[in-house]
């Protein structure tokens, strides 16, 4: 007499976590993706930041501000990092850069800056990332 046990067998366990390994995997990238598009939005979003404190701070001085320290405080989101990389009377330019996101610059450029003073931006006033 042969008895039969109730169960799986091993073939069907590991086909079991054999698909929630590809399923697992499919929302890791999917969740990946998702966060590079927020920081990039974010870089972004503190750039338009800035572009709206220079204007602020041309009306009071007549001058763009060289550098984050001439702005008033400056928030920046958490992991970004802003660099002007020129000002002067008739322009500015600046770069952001996200700790988590090796290699990726946005920039953007005022006035006679133009993209050779480190923002990746071709067109004045156009925030542009590589």
């Amino acid at each position: 007499m042969s008895r039969r046990r109730a169960g799986f067998t091993l073939i069907e366990l590991l086909t079991v976590i054999a698909i929630i390994g590809i399923l697992a995997a499919i929302a890791i990238s999917h969740f990946w993706q998702t966060r590079q598009r927020a920081m990039g939005a974010s870089m972004q979003s503190d750039l338009r930041n800035l572009a709206a404190q220079q204007e602020l701070y041309f009306d009071d001085q007549d001058s763009y501000a060289s550098d984050l320290v001439q702005l008033s405080p400056v928030q920046l989101s958490p992991g970004v990092e802003i660099e002007i990389t020129f000002g002067d009377p008739r322009g500015w330019a600046a770069r952001a850069r996200h700790g988590s996101l090796a290699g990726r610059v946005c920039g953007v450029f005022i006035g006679n800056a133009g993209a050779a003073n480190g923002a990746p931006a071709v067109s004045p006033g156009v925030i542009t990332c590589n």
